[in-house]
């Protein structure tokens, strides 16, 4: 055990020195035997064969270029003691998108402004979440919201300077960062309107949901997001951690299992999913960042789909097919929980739902049948609000006592109009009635 501990130490040792200059063979071979007690008759060697793996320093992943040498020297005994340690910058990847360049999490913490203590206690790298008792102490106030057929659904809500954070990683670098083509949900310039047209006017909708969205997406999943990016290792690490959480356990504890036999099994996978770090429902950040963890998902089911002639997007864990009237379901749906699986997902069992051209075809709500549409009992509800609105009074219709009922109406008269022009006048019409 000490003869590893040693050796993983000297593979970070050598590769600060190899980082810390000139990337020749000369130069990486004198730091490295200036780094060491005694130079071994094997260093010459083992930097020939770092720069025929690395044709340039890996500046940005000094992790990995550590852990390549300990496989380099796993043969080696004895192994020379660490005489000193060699300073270097670290350095952004390849950049595809354009993000901010943040090279370390010094230059994280000035962005951020914050210090290096207060950095690492938001970002929580000993996980403490999970196992602190005092409320206080936490990053997230936590709520449970009942679903029928479900565990209850888990919201995990930051607190403000952390919220303050993922807003700014949100805006800063995730709305930098392009989604697949089939993705409409959380993406700017999509909406579930634009998801819904492309469905409209198909014999077959299918709409299939992956369980659990936002708690399947792991701390792995989001690491490669922001290394993809072009972040070094520290920092796509430090990012990850601001953006993922664990539940603590007297949360998870609290929450009664289900009477149910049969949701038995996904109240422990939640609990599972829960119990490491994910995705927490209720972060500006989350989102966005399950939207990019889905794109090889996104990309394997869009080309699947042309197969079968048929469309494919995704609305966050709603994923939806649309073909013609022989559309083969029953392989669909098998492929696409084979797909799910290997990219971290699961279908939920219970949540396919078929529907032909006879029926009203539903995707996010909106009606897809012949055009977009809303639902007649969404408009008609909607009209005897207002009706009551004009007639008795905003305040008498308020029965649900929500806060800004005025805003909120015009925001459901926008959605409708924004589907049928000619319902959206009329209810714009009833609205304008009324007396506020």
């Amino acid at each position: 055990m000490r003869d590893a501990s040693h050796r993983r130490e000297l593979g970070a040792a050598l590769a600060a020195a190899f980082l810390a200059g000139a990337w020749t063979e000369e130069a990486m071979l004198a730091r490295a035997a200036d780094a060491l007690v005694t130079r071994p008759p094997w260093l010459w060697q083992l930097v020939r064969d770092t720069r025929a793996a690395y044709r340039r320093p890996p500046a940005d992943r000094p992790r990995e270029l550590a852990a390549y040498i300990v496989l380099l020297i796993a043969a080696q005994h004895p192994l020379p003691r660490i005489r000193r340690w060699r300073d270097y910058e670290p350095a952004m990847a390849t950049v595809r998108w354009p993000v901010p360049p943040i090279a370390s999490p010094g230059e994280l913490a000035e962005r951020l402004e914050l210090d290096a203590g207060q950095l690492a206690w938001l970002a929580d790298p000993r996980g403490l979440e999970r196992s602190v008792s005092d409320r206080r102490l936490r990053h997230y106030s936590y709520l449970w919201l009942p679903r029928p057929g479900a565990p209850p659904r888990p919201i995990a809500r930051p607190k403000r300077r952390l919220k303050e954070i993922q807003r700014w990683i949100l805006h800063a670098i995730l709305d930098r960062i392009p989604a697949h083509d089939a993705a409409h949900g959380f993406v700017r310039g999509r909406s579930a309107r634009t998801h819904a047209a492309q469905h409209v006017g198909r014999a077959t909708v299918v709409r299939i949901d992956l369980e659990d969205f936002f708690a399947s997406v792991s701390a792995a999943r989001v690491y490669g997001i922001f290394r993809t990016a072009g972040y070094p290792e520290a920092v796509a690490h430090t990012l990850t951690a601001l953006c993922v959480t664990v539940v603590p356990r007297a949360e998870w504890d609290a929450v009664p299992r289900p009477d149910d036999p049969r949701l038995l099994r996904r109240h422990h996978r939640l609990g599972r999913r829960l119990a490491t770090p994910h995705l927490p429902q209720g972060a500006p950040t989350s989102p966005a960042l399950a939207s990019l963890a889905a794109t090889g998902l996104d990309r394997r089911l869009a080309a699947l789909a042309p197969a079968l002639a048929a469309r494919y997007s995704r609305y966050a864990d709603d994923l939806t097919f649309s073909g013609p009237a022989d559309l083969p379901v029953g392989t669909l749906r098998r492929v696409v929980g084979e797909v799910a699986r290997d990219e971290g997902f699961r279908v939920a069992s219970d949540k396919t739902r078929v529907r032909r051209r006879s029926d009203r075809q539903l995707v996010c709500g909106v009606v897809v049948n012949e055009r977009l549409n809303v639902s007649r009992r969404e408009y008609d509800r909607l009209k005897a609000i207002l009706h009551d609105a004009a007639s008795n009074g905003a305040a008498a219709a308020n029965r649900e006592r929500v806060p800004d009922l005025r805003a909120q109406l015009r925001g459901r008269i926008a959605w409708v109009a924004s589907l049928h022009g000619e319902r959206g006048q009329r209810l714009q019409e009833r609205f304008d009635a009324i007396e506020w």
